[in-house]
C-alpha cells in the first residue's frame, strides 16, 4: 500500500503578519510551521501504516528549499519518503496552479500504485480549502473533504464528514483523496529513534526540469502567469476591542465585574 500526504509550510499566523510595501505577505520575515491541518493528515496516514504491512507513506510539499527541514521532521515522525517541489518557475502559484504542480508530482511519484492521498482541510495562510479537491479533480479520483472519522476495511473506506449542521457518512473505494480536520486525531511526536532513522530516508527534490514533461506543466498553467487569482493585499486585522484586567481578590474581582456589566446594561 502507498499513501501520499500533501503538506505545506506556512507562516505562523499567531505572530504579527509581516507585510511588504506592495501589500503582499513577507514570508521570509516570519516564523514558519507545518500547516496544522496537514499534521492531522500525516497522522491519519501513519495510523494506517501502524496496522498495515508493507505500507509506505510519502510526504510531498511545494515550497522554497528550507521546507526540506519540515519534511525531515515528518520523516522523523514515521513517514518513509519525502518529496520537495521547488523551483522559481513555480513561484507565485495560486491554488489552481499549485494543484496542477502537485498533481504532476504525484503522477511522477507513481500515482497508478497509490491507494490514498491525504491533505489538510485548508492552510492557515490562505484558508481556501481548494487545493486538495482540485488535486483530486485533476487526477480523476473521488474525494471526501472535512474528514472527522475514518475506518478502512480492505479497499473500502467508511468516512464521516463534519458539516456545519451535522455529519455525513460515506463509503468510498480506493484510490481516493481525503482532506482532514483537526478533530480527526492528535498528531504524534517525533521520537529519538525516528530522528536518527530519518537521516537515512530518501528526500527527493522535484524542480521544473523534473516535471516539465507532464501535460499539465506549461508556462501558462503554473506560477504567476498560470494563476487566475492573486492576492491584492495582506494585513493584520485591527483589534476589535480592549482588555480590562480586574485586580484584587476573587470576591473583589467579581464585584468589579458585576459593576462593569451593570454599567453596560448587560445584567
Amino acid at each position: 500500500m502507498k499513501i501520499i500526504v500533501c503538506v505545506k509550510q506556512v507562516p505562523d499566523t499567531s505572530e504579527k503578519v509581516a507585510v511588504k510595501e506592495d501589500g503582499t505577505m513577507n514570508r521570509a520575515a516570519m516564523k514558519t510551521i507545518t500547516n496544522p491541518d496537514d499534521m492531522n493528515a500525516v497522522e491519519a496516514a501513519l495510523a494506517i501504516k501502524d496496522y498495515t504491512p508493507d505500507c509506505s507513506v510519502i510526504v510531498v510539499s511545494m515550497g522554497p528549499p528550507p521546507a526540506a527541514e519540515m519534511l525531515r521532521e515528518l520523516l522523523a515522525m514515521g513517514a518513509d519518503e519525502g518529496v520537495l517541489i521547488s523551483a522559481r518557475e513555480f513561484g507565485g502559484s495560486d491554488t489552481f496552479a499549485t494543484s496542477q504542480i502537485l498533481a504532476a508530482a504525484i503522477r511522477r511519484i507513481g500515482f497508478e500504485n497509490t491507494d490514498m492521498i491525504f491533505c489538510g482541510r485548508q492552510a492557515i495562510d490562505g484558508d481556501t480549502a481548494q487545493v486538495g479537491p482540485q488535486i483530486a479533480e485533476k487526477l480523476g479520483i473521488p474525494q471526501i473533504s472535512y474528514v472527522f472519522r475514518m475506518q478502512k476495511t480492505g479497499n473500502v473506506l467508511e468516512v464521516r464528514r463534519a458539516l456545519e449542521d451535522g455529519y455525513m457518512t460515506i463509503q468510498v473505494g480506493t484510490p481516493c483523496l481525503l482532506t482532514c480536520i483537526k478533530e480527526l486525531n492528535t498528531p504524534r511526536y517525533m521520537t529519538v529513534k525516528g530522528i536518527y532513522e530519518s537521516e537515512g530516508k530518501p528526500l527527493q527534490i522535484f524542480d521544473y526540469e523534473t516535471l516539465k514533461d507532464d501535460s499539465m506543466i506549461e508556462s501558462d498553467t503554473i506560477g504567476i502567469k498560470g494563476s487566475p487569482t492573486n492576492v491584492y493585499k495582506s494585513f493584520s486585522p485591527p483589534a476589535k476591542g480592549t482588555c480590562v484586567m480586574l485586580e484584587g481578590s476573587g470576591k473583589e474581582a467579581v464585584g468589579k465585574l458585576f459593576e462593569l456589566l451593570s454599567q453596560k446594561h448587560i445584567i
